[in-house]
């Protein structure tokens, strides 16, 4: 493979994902670490990417809230779209981070009287914009890469709240591997989002459809909802259809 193509690739994995590691990219690439992390380099240099210890992040999750960068946006937007139409006054609602879950952020009615928990920075301060909701922040120790709180008190804080919805924003989701994600950080996080919801709802755009990462989140049983840009009856949706999922 070209490095031209190589990193196309690289961008294209780091787009979906948000982040990637040299060493899923060695093997994915067939290529030595050394080579990818000179085509991360060379990458960063370019200003396509910012590359970190092990990987690269992606330069559109950066902290920021008027970024302009954000990819896929259109897709995004549908996704938020829909998602906004599942909340009613009086609901507790968890929101995890990610660029998706921002959008919908943005697109909550300004006279929604709701109250939403969340563990991430920006998703916390967008939140401030809308005054007749009221918002929890989840502090601690701060995981700069996702920029979300995380640690045994921000579990255990969780463990205390009752919601009715949780929606994820999800790194990569397979039918028969379920949620998947990099950082066992962000991992139990994301269970204790789950466990104290009555309803997961996943935010996915279909790119990140049928990938898989190193480490589970959660079955794919425990999903009541997954929101794509897609249509529904979308074929590409079957096989998530079948474990009883609804979708939107």
């Amino acid at each position: 493979m070209l490095k031209k193509e190589r990193q196309a690739y690289i961008l294209q994995q780091i787009n979906i994902h948000n982040k990637v590691l040299s060493s899923d990219l060695s093997s994915q690439l067939s290529v030595s670490e050394d080579t990818v992390r000179r085509d991360l380099q060379e990458l960063h240099e370019e200003g396509k990417l910012t590359k970190v210890h092990g990987g690269a992040l992606s330069k559109s999750f950066h902290f920021t809230l008027q970024n302009s960068d954000i990819y896929l946006r259109p897709e995004k937007r549908i996704i938020a779209q829909k998602a906004v139409g599942m909340i009613k006054d009086g609901m507790f609602v968890i929101l995890s981070g990610g660029t998706t879950i921002i959008e919908m952020v943005k697109m909550l009615p300004e006279e929604l009287n709701a109250t939403f928990i969340t563990v991430s920075v920006p998703t916390a301060l967008e939140l401030l914009n809308h005054p007749n909701s009221e918002v929890i922040f989840i502090g601690n120790k701060l995981l700069k890469s996702a920029q979300i709180s995380i640690g045994a008190e921000v579990v255990q804080r969780l463990s205390e709240i009752k919601a009715d919805l949780c929606f994820l924003g999800t790194n990569s989701i397979d039918a028969e591997k379920g949620i998947t994600d990099l950082e066992w950080e962000v991992i139990e996080v994301k269970r204790a989002m789950i466990k104290c919801a009555q309803r997961t709802v996943s935010l996915a755009i279909s790119e990140k459809l049928n990938t898989v990462q190193r480490l589970q989140v959660c079955r794919t049983e425990v999903i009541d909802t997954l929101i794509t840009e897609l249509d529904p009856l979308d074929k590409e949706l079957d096989a998530y259809r079948q474990k009883g999922i609804k979708l939107l």
